[in-house]
């Protein structure tokens, strides 16, 4: 009786017992109907990771980045101070090989941020980076930031706080590497741990350039106000931080048409200074903007070497060859295109021609001021350049400014378009050198639809009746060329004049039948550049200022300059057709002294203010203008009166400088002639029978500023065939960017940018211009 208890619990054992084995595998598959296990991921499920793969990675990426970062903290050590922070001395070069300047002395003296004044630090903070104590040495977001905004076009923005820019400045250098990017990372963090954040924006303010050779913000404040640090009021410093931006750009001394941008970003210095409460709102409505003194040149860069110096560091840094903060860094050997034998005939004919003239006793030949300009048409380099008397006395550069208009000088781009484009008189004529021009005095301009509104004036409100292409050109006719650009276009014209090589952004550069009497402020060089490729049979290829470039040893990649076909030959070639007639029988008769083959085009800005020739022979092409402007205003000043004249003119002073220097600088060179191929139908007429009304000699001197009256509108009988003009042509603003003091130039003849002109909009701009004559 006692084994059947033992068999119930053995059996009650097997079945939960120590064996286990029935009822654990009875619960077990109760077990498995009671909870479900997790479904096989089959077909694409398989390719999509889990969550847990997901976070693995991306914890992994986390771990390898931390790790990045903490072994490059360890790695990277916060090095001595660089020693390129010290900048060394440039050595500028003529085409052959003979020294013109050393140039770079650094101009520093380190200052306390205790003798800054609070004003003059929240500047450069509100100017470079608002949030500098608050933030870390690294601003991720406005590294992202600048990034996104450089990737799609908003312009090339710095993320870099001023830490970093500290960095960069005075332990590194300014090469845009991985590697140096890097450092300035890992050096910037373990800065902002060891050093404050006075220190740092001490060191900041005395390591960043301001341009004109001032390091740190005593020197900016000596070049720009001479004046101390602690001197400097809360506008001052506003303009000073806002150099840090872009130093040469925006000094409105030696860049006036720069003004605007300068001014917007002291504007946004301000405004920015107001935000964070450094500044109330009412001492900022009081402010006025601070313009600078004229810079103090080194005496160093006296005479035309400053002017051959800035001409060709703006050259380095506008191409993008050396920026602008390297370059001031110095230790760099640069051989430039100016042949010091015609640099010296320049600078001679100019005195003998024009200077020499000039007296004390009158008032008005203390405006006079000139600038010139000459490049070999086959090779594209600019072998002269002639800045002003002397870059210590007048210190912006006459050759590159952009702010005189360049007057009739344009009108050849007009012509030059029509034969490239094919283009027609009203009438069906196309246009040659040849076809005929109604040339009277205030001709209203007629469009493809009527009158335009539009009706300039002769020089000396001559009327010249019918006359032919070459004569218009030779007697500068305002009311032909206006004619002509609204028979070509002008949208064409605009665009003929920018592959000749005038800068896209020149100012009052629009396409309006005005366009012809040459409102534009293109600078001398630019018609240098324009003229040379006419010169060179309608190739073009960018200027060039410097041949070689060497640094310890090694050179510096410069540019290509691959020329192209800008315009056909045969354009080309008819313009310069025209222009040796100028020379021959028009109002450039006085660069015949020259005793070589020669075309040019004479031009007058409005009221007098430049006087232009624009000439060149088949290995030389020169451009002179003779400027007014007040020295201590900046207003450019009429030049009626100077030199004892009544009035100069583009065929006076500029064309007699053009033939003494053209003949010094070909002097020892045979003289070549013209090889021109022409489109039929372009050549010159066998006889041109004279109309009454046109002058057998140039038009007399008058002794009072041209008549300014207003216009004949009266509209003229037109065929009523004529097709519809366009009513969708746009406006524009005209741009500003005058010297300090003088009001903003309005567009001469306004306009839209339709091919059929102005129309309406083009109330007759440019009727004040003498002609060009």
């Amino acid at each position: 009786m006692s084994d059947e208890p033992q068999l119930i619990v053995g059996g009650a054992a097997g079945t939960g017992g120590p064996s286990g084995r029935g009822n654990s595998g009875g619960m077990s598959g109760k077990s498995r109907k009671g909870r479900k296990g997790r479904p096989r991921r089959t077909g694409w499920r398989r390719l999509i990771p889990t969550w847990r793969m997901v976070l693995g990675g991306f914890l992994l990426i986390v771990a390898l980045v931390a790790g990045g970062l903490v072994t490059g903290y360890l790695l990277v050590d916060i090095p001595p101070a660089n020693k390129a922070a010290i900048a060394q001395s440039n050595v500028f070069l003529y085409s052959d090989g003979s020294p013109l300047a050393r140039e770079g002395k650094v101009n520093r003296e380190n200052v306390q941020l205790s003798q800054v004044p609070k004003a003059t630090q929240h500047a450069v903070l509100a100017a470079e980076d608002r949030d500098f104590y608050s933030e870390s040495a690294i601003n991720p977001v406005a590294m992202v930031r600048a990034g996104w905004n450089t990737a799609t076009g908003k312009g090339k923005q710095s993320g870099s706080t001023i830490t970093q820019q500290y960095v960069k400045n005075y332990y590194l250098d300014q090469e845009q590497t991985v590697t140096r990017k890097a450092k300035e990372f890992f050096i910037a963090i373990k800065l902002d741990r060891e050093v404050s954040k006075d220190k740092i924006l001490e060191g900041y303010l005395n390591t960043s350039y301001f341009g004109r050779n001032a390091y740190g913000i005593q020197a900016a404040a000596q070049a720009y106000y001479g004046k101390d640090i602690d001197q400097l009021d809360t506008a001052q410093s506003a303009y000073l931080a806002t150099l840090l931006n872009a130093p040469s750009a925006y000094d409105v001394i030696a860049h006036p048409q720069n003004k605007r941008q300068a001014v917007a970003r002291w504007n946004y210095v301000l405004d920015g200074m107001v935000k964070k409460g450094w500044l109330s709102r009412a001492e900022r409505q009081e402010m006025t903007f601070p313009a600078p003194t004229a810079a103090r040149a080194a005496s160093g860069l006296s005479g035309q070497r400053g002017y051959l110096i800035e001409a060709v560091q703006d050259y380095l840094t506008s191409n993008g060859i050396i920026d602008e903060q390297t370059l001031a860094r110095g230790g760099y050997r640069i051989t430039t295109t100016i042949d010091p034998d015609r640099q010296d005939a320049f600078t001679e004919a100019v005195r003998d021609r024009l200077m020499s003239r000039l007296s004390k006793d009158r008032k008005v030949d203390s405006y006079v001021r000139a600038g010139g300009a000459s490049i070999d048409p086959k090779t594209g380099e600019v072998v002269a350049l002639y800045g002003g008397i002397d870059y210590t006395k007048q210190f912006v550069n006459n050759a590159t400014r952009r702010d005189y208009q360049v007057g009739s000088t344009f009108k050849p781009f007009v012509f030059t378009s029509a034969v490239h484009h094919g283009a027609t008189t009203q009438d069906g004529q196309t246009i040659t050198p040849d076809t005929l021009y109604n040339g009277d005095n205030k001709r209203e301009v007629i469009g493809r639809d009527g009158p335009t509104g539009y009706s300039p004036a002769n020089e000396d409100d001559v009327d010249y009746g019918d006359i032919d292409v070459t004569t218009a050109t030779d007697n500068s006719v305002n009311s032909v060329y206006a004619q002509m650009a609204e028979d070509v276009g002008p949208r064409k014209v605009k665009q003929t004049a920018l592959d000749l090589g005038i800068p896209e952004k020149t100012p009052d550069l629009h396409a309006s039948p005005s366009i012809a009497l040459g409102p534009a402020t293109a600078s001398v060089l630019d018609m240098t550049e324009a003229y040379a490729t006419l010169a060179n049979h309608g190739r073009h290829g960018h200027y060039a200022l410097v041949k070689e470039i060497t640094k310890d040893g090694a050179q510096v990649t410069l540019p290509s300059r691959d020329t192209r076909q800008a315009i056909p030959r045969a354009a080309a070639d008819s313009t310069t057709q025209v222009l040796q007639s100028v020379v021959d029988g028009g109002t450039g008769t006085a660069a015949q002294a020259a005793e070589r083959p020669a075309a040019g085009k004479t031009g007058t800005a409005e009221e007098d203010k430049a006087a232009w020739f624009a000439g060149y022979t088949p290995d030389l092409a020169t451009v002179v203008a003779v400027m007014g402007q007040d020295s201590n205003t900046g207003v450019q000043k009429p030049l009626y009166g100077a030199t004892g004249l009544d009035r100069v003119n583009g065929g006076g002073y500029p064309a007699e400088i053009w033939a003494e220097y053209t003949g010094s600088a070909l002097e020892g060179e045979a003289a070549t002639e013209f090889d021109l191929r022409l489109e039929d139908g372009s050549g010159a007429p066998d006889d041109v029978p004279a109309t009454p009304d046109t002058p057998t000699s140039p038009p007399p001197v008058v002794t009072t500023p041209p008549d300014t009256t207003p216009p004949d509108t009266s509209v003229p009988e037109l065929p009523t065939d004529l097709p519809d003009l366009p009513t969708d042509i746009p406006t524009f603003d005209p741009p500003t960017g005058l010297p300090t003091g003088e009001p903003p130039v309005e567009d001469p003849g306004g306009g839209g940018e339709g091919d059929e002109g102005g129309g309406e909009e083009d109330p007759g701009g440019g009727q004040d211009d003498g002609g060009g004559g």
